[in-house]
């Protein structure tokens, strides 16, 4: 009996966490902000970019919308879960307006891209890895590419940190990204059904290891990556935040041994730091990257 149970559970948690919905991803009730700033890019004169995903026949699918004057800076925007491009729009119009070029990738069964399963971001890392090399050779070897995500895209930013990456990527920028995909999942998993996080997630790991091409309980860590990291680092977490919980803010900036800031968001919730203080959010990421960019 106690087996059974723990089997239905680990076969509820993989379709759950990993599969692609069938309604395809978005949000539910997208902020009104978020409504005004897809309105604006939906009209703007965007570039589609495609590539396969790393090691499989995944077609991805990114949109690039160049700045209004020439330039060599790009910002990669990283979506969260069950997030894509078309969500960060937001993001996408704020570094537009402070005058990068910016790249924004729909990741492996999200968006417009193809795939049924969801990496959060582990297996997603290797393809960032050849977004900016997809940069560099459209844009040009003096090319200066910043990183930035949120949520499922800020752990993605700091697991593509700790990757061999090429010289033209000279800062990053992370919002409320997880230590690892095992911590989060442990989050959900007691949160949101009271359940204890083992047995099951070391089970539920080891069965999906082979749809999502990794084991969770061994790989899938921003803190290791960060680890590794030597470039400089800006990591944002909401005081207020549930999903991703703000502890998880401190294991990843202790992690980092290179150049670091952090800004805890007073009165937020997860992943909402942009519309809770939108000013400050673009003047703080704004000069960061400007430091580090120009």
């Amino acid at each position: 009996m106690i087996i059974a149970v723990y089997a239905a559970a680990n076969a509820y948690l993989i379709n759950y966490a990993f599969i692609r919905p069938s309604g395809g991803n978005g949000n539910d009730r997208p902020s009104k902000a978020l409504v005004k700033n897809q309105k604006w890019l939906s009209k703007q004169r965007t570039y589609v970019w495609k590539q396969k995903a790393v090691g499989t026949d995944i077609k991805l699918k990114a949109i690039y919308l160049p700045a209004e004057a020439k330039t060599n800076k790009t910002i990669i925007v990283a979506h969260g879960y069950h997030g894509s491009s078309y969500n960060m729009a937001s993001y996408i119009r704020m570094f537009h307006n402070q005058g990068y070029n910016v790249l924004s990738p729909d990741d492996r069964a999200s968006g417009k891209s193809g795939g049924k399963f969801i990496t959060f971001g582990w297996k997603d890392r290797l393809d960032y890895c050849q977004w900016v090399r997809q940069v560099i050779r459209k844009n040009g070897n003096d090319s200066r590419i910043g990183l930035f995500g949120v949520s499922m895209g800020g752990a993605t930013v700091m697991m593509v940190s700790g990757e061999k990456l090429p010289k033209q990527v000279k800062a990053i920028v992370e919002d409320c990204g997880y230590s690892s995909v095992y911590d989060e999942l442990s989050t959900q998993l007691t949160e949101q059904f009271g359940l204890p996080k083992e047995p099951i997630l070391s089970t539920t790991a080891l069965f999906a290891s082979p749809f999502i091409g990794y084991n969770f309980a061994k790989e899938g860590s921003s803190v290791a990556q960060l680890k590794k990291n030597t470039r400089p680092i800006f990591l944002i977490h909401g005081d207020s935040d549930d999903f991703v919980p703000t502890s998880m803010l401190q294991k990843n900036y202790d992690a980092v041994k290179s150049t670091k800031k952090k800004w805890v968001v007073k009165n937020t919730r997860h992943a909402n730091a942009y519309y809770t203080h939108p000013k400050e959010y673009a003047r703080k990421v704004g000069k960061f990257f400007g430091k580090y960019l120009d």
